[in-house]
Formats: C-alpha cells, sequence, structure tokens
C-alpha cells in the first residue's frame, strides 16, 4: 500500500482532493490506462474478453470541461424537422392571405336564390360595424381610468429594470437576511389580502349581494388552508433552509459576473414575439379561406360559411409549430446561460471569459441548434399530452381516468427528470442530447448528487421572495393612487394589474437564476468529479449539500 501511494503521488502534480474517499479520483467516464494504479486493493475477478476498440463507448475517453474548441453538429434531423414544420406554417400562411375570401364578414348580407339555387348578396344592406367598433373603442380608451392603467403600467415596466437589479444585489450580499426577514410575509401578505377582502366585501353592497356570505365564508377557509399548506412546506423544509439560501447567494454573485445575460434574455424573448406575430396573422386570415353556401333545414334555405377542408389542419399545425418554436427559445435561453456561467466557473479567478455570451449564442442556435430543437420537443410533448389528459379527465370513467393519470404522469416525470439537466451539460460539452443525458445522470449518481434538491428549494424560496416584492408594489401603488386620484374602487384594478406585470418581470429574473443554479451545480459536480476546485466558494456550499443514497456510483468506493 505505502509503495502504491508513493507511486502515485510521484507521477501527478494534481492538487489533492477535498473529499476524500467519497470522491473519485478519476474523471467521470474516463478510461483507466494501462499504468494507471489503484490506491485500493480490490477482490481478484475474472478477465472479460477483449472487446473491439472500436466497438467501445466513444464517452469513455472524454474529459468532461467546458468545449471551447470548434463543435461538431449534433441531432440534425430534428433541426431539419423544425425548420420544414416552419416553412409549411409561413409557405400555407402566405397562401392563406392571398387566398382569402373578403366576403367572410358578411355572411348575413347573403341570401338564398331560388332561380339561381346559390347565395347571393343583397346591395340594399349597409351598415358600417368597424366605424361603431372604433368609435366606441376610442371612447372607452378616453377614459381616465384607461389613462391611469396606460401610465401605471408604462411607469412599473421602467421600474422593473432597477428592481431586478436591486433584488439581485440583495441577493448577493444579503441573503440570509432577505429570505429569513421576508418569510413570514410568506404567510402574512395572502392573510392579509385574504381578509382585508372579505371585510371590504361584507362592507360593500354591491360585492356582498354579488358574493352571498357563504361564498365569502368559503374563499375566506379556502385561503387559509393554502397558507397553512405553505407553513407546513416551510416547517418540514427549514433544516434546508440555510444550505439553499447560500446556494442562492453564490449563483446571484454568478449572475452579477454576467450582467450581460439581462439584455440578450430579453432581447431572445422578443425575437420570439417578432417570430410569433406573422403566425398569429397568417391564424387569422386561415379562416377567411372558404366560401357561402346554401344549407337546407326544414326545408329552408340559409346562407352559412363553410371553411376550406385544409383550414383547420393548418390550425393545428401552426399552434403546434407556435408551441414548439416557444419551448425551443426556452431551451435555447438555458443553453445561452449555461454556457456563459460555465465559462465563468472553468476560468481563473484573476481572468474574466471574453465574448463568452457570443460563443454561447453561436453554439446555440449552430452545432447545438438540433440538440434545441430536440429538447423543447420533449418538452411540447409533456406539456401537450398532459393538456390532452386533463381535456379528456371528464369523458373517461373513474377508475381508467385514474389509471392513464398516474401512467402518463410517470412517463411524462421521467421525461421531465431526463431533461433536467441534460441542456446545462449540453451547453458545457456540445454533446448530443442522449448522450449528454446518460452523461449527465452517471455524472450524478457516480458523485452521490440529487437532481431534485436544489431546484425544489431554491425555487420556493425564490417565488416567495417575487411575490412578497410584487404584493408590496402593489400595495404602494394602490394607496398613491387613492391620494392622486379620483377612480375609487377601480385603483384595485389597476394595483393588481401592476402587480401582475410585475410578478411576470421578477419571475422572469428568478427564471434566469435557476437556470444559473442548475448550471453551478452541474460545474460542481464536474469539478468534484476530475477532483478539481475551480470556484473555492462554490465548493464551499455544495459539499455539504446530502448525499444522494437512491443509487450507487458505477465504482467501489473505499470506506
Amino acid at each position: 500500500m505505502g509503495s502504491t501511494e508513493e507511486e502515485t503521488s510521484s507521477t501527478t502534480t494534481k492538487p489533492i482532493s477535498p473529499y476524500d474517499a467519497a470522491s473519485p479520483t478519476e474523471p467521470l467516464l474516463f478510461k483507466p490506462t494501462a499504468t494507471s494504479t489503484s490506491t485500493y486493493p480490490s477482490p481478484p475477478i475474472e478477465e472479460s474478453p477483449q472487446t473491439d476498440p472500436s466497438e467501445s463507448d466513444p464517452t469513455q475517453f472524454i474529459q468532461i470541461t467546458f468545449n471551447y474548441g470548434p463543435r461538431p453538429f449534433k441531432d440534425l434531423p430534428f433541426l431539419f424537422l423544425f425548420l420544414a414544420s416552419v416553412l409549411c406554417t409561413f409557405a400555407f400562411g402566405i397562401f392563406s392571405i392571398f387566398h382569402r375570401n373578403d366576403n367572410y364578414s358578411s355572411v348575413s348580407t347573403f341570401t338564398y336564390d331560388s332561380n339561381s339555387t346559390s347565395c347571393v348578396q343583397d346591395t340594399s344592406f349597409s351598415s358600417n360595424p368597424i366605424w361603431v367598433f372604433q368609435s366606441s373603442f376610442f371612447s372607452v380608451s378616453s377614459s381616465s381610468l384607461w389613462t391611469y392603467v396606460a401610465w401605471t403600467l408604462v411607469i412599473t415596466l421602467v421600474l422593473s429594470v432597477p428592481i431586478c437589479f436591486f433584488l439581485l444585489l440583495l441577493l448577493k450580499h444579503y441573503t440570509k437576511q432577505i429570505v429569513y426577514g421576508l418569510l413570514p410575509f410568506f404567510v402574512i401578505v395572502p392573510v392579509f389580502f385574504d381578509v382585508y377582502w372579505f371585510v371590504a366585501c361584507t362592507l360593500s353592497s354591491s360585492c356582498s349581494d354579488a358574493f352571498p356570505l357563504v361564498y365569502r365564508i368559503l374563499v375566506l377557509v379556502l385561503v387559509l388552508l393554502v397558507v397553512g399548506v405553505i407553513v407546513w412546506v416551510i416547517v418540514a423544509n427549514w433544516h434546508r433552509i440555510e444550505l439553499t439560501v447560500r446556494i442562492i447567494a453564490v449563483s446571484s454573485d454568478a449572475l452579477s459576473r454576467n450582467l450581460g445575460l439581462f439584455l440578450v434574455i430579453p432581447l431572445l424573448t422578443v425575437g420570439l414575439v417578432v417570430y410569433s406575430a406573422p403566425i398569429v396573422v397568417f391564424l387569422v386570415f386561415s379562416r377567411f379561406n372558404g366560401k357561402i353556401v346554401a344549407k337546407e333545414s326544414n326545408g329552408e334555405y340559409t346562407c352559412v360559411w363553410k371553411q376550406d377542408s385544409w383550414v383547420p389542419a393548418y390550425f393545428t399545425l401552426a399552434i403546434l409549430t407556435m408551441l414548439w418554436s416557444l419551448t425551443t427559445m426556452v431551451e435555447a435561453q438555458a443553453f445561452v446561460i449555461s454556457g456563459t456561467i460555465a465559462q465563468w466557473y472553468f476560468s481563473k479567478d484573476d481572468e474574466k471569459p471574453r465574448r463568452s455570451i457570443r460563443r454561447s449564442l453561436r453554439n446555440a442556435f449552430g452545432p447545438s441548434s438540433g440538440t434545441v430543437c430536440l429538447s423543447g420537443l420533449l418538452i411540447c410533448v409533456v406539456r401537450v399530452v398532459r393538456a390532452a389528459v386533463d381535456s379528456a379527465r371528464e369523458d373517461v370513467p373513474g377508475i381508467v381516468n385514474l389509471v392513464l393519470r398516474c401512467c402518463v404522469d410517470a412517463l411524462m416525470s421521467a421525461i421531465d427528470f431526463l431533461n433536467k439537466f441534460t441542456i446545462n451539460f449540453v451547453a458545457i460539452t456540445g454533446e448530443a442530447y442522449c448522450t449528454s443525458a446518460r452523461m449527465t445522470y452517471e455524472l450524478l449518481r457516480r458523485n452521490l448528487l440529487s437532481a431534485v434538491f436544489v431546484e425544489t428549494i431554491s425555487t420556493r424560496l425564490l417565488a416567495g421572495v417575487i411575490f412578497v416584492f410584487s404584493a408590496v408594489y402593489a400595495i404602494v401603488v394602490c394607496a398613491i393612487l387613492k391620494g392622486v386620484s379620483d377612480l375609487g374602487d377601480n385603483a384595485y384594478i389597476v394595483a393588481v394589474l401592476t402587480w401582475v406585470l410585475l410578478i411576470v418581470v421578477l419571475a422572469f429574473f428568478v427564471h434566469v437564476l435557476d437556470n444559473v443554479i442548475d448550471t453551478v451545480y452541474i460545474c460542481y459536480a464536474i469539478d468534484r468529479d476530475r477532483g478539481e476546485v475551480y470556484k473555492q466558494e462554490v465548493h464551499d456550499v455544495c459539499v455539504h449539500l446530502p448525499i444522494s443514497r437512491s443509487s450507487f456510483p458505477s465504482r467501489t468506493l473505499g470506506v
């Protein structure tokens, strides 16, 4: 044993791993060479038959680290399938515009002509519904309510930018104070709104007439039950909050060093909106493709609109393409975030990676575009299947519905788990989707790390923080409107709209921070697997993560 240890220490220059025997001394899926030795003796086993090196798994030779070099294109069939669906959507959409029937909006002006046995337009009909709509719209738009709504939303949208940066600064330097200080408000705020609404509705004659006392009590009790569940979740996970606070602080520091993501990610979202706008227009114009035909009912003929047979199929194609595009953009954003944070993680402390965001964008929409499309397709399928099962819940008998829902939920949960860290790993290594999914699973399993702990607790805490922040902002807005305007009860409507807008913006901020947390976690697992330490502050926190005992490493560890 002693000679073996001396030989090992003399032939390597790597620092000693801080994880003792619980950490593997060789990187994941790295094939040991003939000269490598083992520190711990192993029982004799029969030699397996020699295999052809060409038939061995190529991933066994991969050193897991960020791939700065040129990357080959992966999963190209799914990229071609996505481009084909987009091209078909736009081609048929353009066709629907030029092939539209302008008589769609004037079906009521057509009457059946028995002489020609067809529908003809009555020229005596004259009205201008568009002018009526426009006049009523502008009359509503000129009201003071819409003026206050517009200005309040614009001011909220402008203020949301410094609010996000302020929240990031607080989470970076004062994470513990913020989380523990806001934990009581996770309960106080919903209880306050619940009791306030109950009392205000009871005192208001119009509200009390619309909501009888029984319904008001039912809503009051229901909200209190939800608050009780929140309290139970906090108490059940109290021992994990301290560690999660430190993880959020480290991830906030990583995000603060890559502030360019706050410009790139919203621009990608704007690009998705611009890309989706023509598809919405195509869906509107596709309804104009058809003709007015005569329909017999009880011996009488009426003129009705009949769509072309291809319109329902185009609706299905366009909607699925939009859903696929949405999920693909979400995965592309996660790819860019992961690639940028990983470059920061694997750089030296005194060096700042150059053009990290540009490199991640080039990889996301270049060599790994097919993988991003495949990941987006899987998420889209999961969402569509779950929506279909939920919509068919009333059409299927009880026991059959229960069994079907259990099977579907199990399958969809497995796909979600498979996709959890895969896109983060793809952004780091550039591997194909299936290879990355398997290597990610092996990476976490080998190092006894869990794929659930970080996501569950951190997401709940951050959701509670943004809820309290947005609620306090809405209360301030409502108080200001009550003092400077004559909106009356309409001030509550404006406050609710500002609360919704701010919570959407802050939810986007949490989405970015969640992806940063996942990336830091994967980078730590790679570090642990290689026995290296790139970011000491991350290791100081993540080393306290609980060990996952649901699976065992592929190699026996020393005891």
